[in-house]
């Protein structure tokens, strides 16, 4: 199964593959993290309920929006097994800037630059904010925007229904953002 999954990770960075569906496992990877840990998604399955990667950027003031409210969100679900971990595919942001970021904003959990943009090729993010809910299986359960236009809490209501083993509805929203521009 694990070159199963290297391999579909390889074709989807060459451009070769499409988005992955609600259902599918999330090819694994391993990067480090602004904070100067590692993180590995496998690893981190292992000791968690469900996984939450979000694509971030400093830059965009719709991210942005999302900076107390995703900190109150880590702080609520991070106790019931739920790790954040962000991503910022963004060039123009340089390592110091997204960790001084994430410090300002009480952001605690893994942030992960991407200048080349392969994990959000790798996931296909195409915007910041846009998140990805994987079960401890590491099957992507929830593509999509924190919350609509109208308040409607898309992440949380996703979050709940999974911890709690009832169906995520809707499993997939669009996000909306800033576009991440992958090279």
């Amino acid at each position: 199964m694990g070159q199963v999954r290297r391999a579909a990770a390889l074709l989807l960075l060459a451009g070769s593959v499409s988005a992955l569906e609600i259902g599918e496992i999330a090819p694994s990877f391993s990067r480090k993290t602004v904070q100067g840990s590692s993180f590995s998604l496998a690893d981190a399955l292992k000791d968690h309920q469900s996984i939450v990667v979000i694509f971030r950027s400093t830059l965009c003031p719709y991210s942005n929006h999302y900076n107390d409210s995703l900190r109150d969100l880590v702080g609520q679900y991070g106790a019931k097994g739920v790790l954040f971990v962000a991503v910022h595919s963004d060039r123009l942001e340089t390592e110091d800037d997204i960790r001084a970021h994430a410090k300002k904003h009480g952001h605690a959990f893994p942030v992960i630059r991407d200048p080349g943009g392969d994990l959000a090729r790798l996931l296909d993010a195409r915007r910041t904010p846009e998140v990805f809910v994987l079960d401890q299986k590491g099957a992507l359960r929830y593509h999509g925007r924190i919350a609509s236009k109208i308040g409607t809490p898309d992440l949380r209501n996703a979050l709940d229904a999974l911890l709690a083993g009832r169906p995520i509805e809707p499993t997939v929203t669009k996000a909306f953002g800033c576009s991440i521009a992958r090279g």
